[in-house]
């Protein structure tokens, strides 16, 4: 969990690392990010996918930190569950990696479908553990 939180920190550092420069060469107003939806048709596509991926790791990893906690309440995050967890960090890493470099689509759906089936998994031994 703390790897993963880290990471979401890296990412709003990259974003913030080249947005605020894109909006002060855009020269937009003081109130061009009052909309985040807005904001992104007035910047290049390339700075953009550092702010979708930030949003991404508020979405899914969500659950992420739920069972790892549930996990660790359970004294069941060693073995096979903590193999799962490391595999969906480093899902979201690379995942991360290709949003915010290249956004090659395809790659990136396939990134983010391993990491969702380690999730998937994590959630039914959890399930077996709780009920």
């Amino acid at each position: 969990m703390v790897a993963l939180v880290l990471w979401t920190f890296v990412m709003l550092g990259w974003m913030a690392a080249t947005r605020v420069p894109a909006i002060a060469k855009a020269r937009l107003p003081k109130d061009a990010g009052e909309r985040t939806a807005d904001l992104a048709t007035m910047l290049p596509k390339q700075i953009q996918w550092k702010a979708d991926n930030y949003n991404h790791l508020m979405e899914q990893p969500t659950l992420f930190y739920a069972l790892a906690g549930v996990m660790a309440l359970a004294d069941a995050g060693t073995g096979f569950n903590l193999v799962l967890a490391w595999i969906y960090v480093a899902s979201r890493v690379v995942h991360s990696l290709v949003h915010a470099t290249t956004n090659v689509v395809l790659m990136r759906f396939s990134i983010f479908a391993i990491g969702s089936l380690a999730l998937l998994v994590m959630a039914v031994r959890a399930a077996l553990i709780v009920f």
